[in-house]
């Protein structure tokens, strides 16, 4: 366990902090990039999104409309590029619909 600092820190900076020294970051990705598809997507999209999992850099999202998977696969580029532009960095590099 790391040693406890006297000095006071802003609770994002201490959270940060916590998530680096415990090796987290993995874990953080999976939730935001989960949060960021229900975000963009919006309610239309979400409603027929019944899985979504981030695993090596590749974003596995299950659906229950086979219409609804064409019309997204035309488009997986710019979903791609509006997930990482969401999460601020490069962290998804393929999309797969199911």
């Amino acid at each position: 366990m790391a040693k406890r600092q006297n000095s006071h820190l802003p609770l994002r900076d201490a959270l940060s902090e916590f998530i680096k020294e415990n090796r987290l970051q993995k874990g953080m990705d999976k939730v935001d990039a989960r949060d960021a598809w229900a975000k963009l997507m919006g309610n239309g999209v979400n409603n027929y999104t019944t899985a979504v999992e981030l695993r090596n850099e590749t974003l596995y999202v299950s659906l229950s409309s086979s219409v609804l998977r064409e019309e997204l696969s035309l488009g997986k580029s710019k979903i791609i590029t509006m997930l990482n532009e969401e999460l601020g960095k490069e962290l998804v590099k393929k999309l797969v619909l199911r």
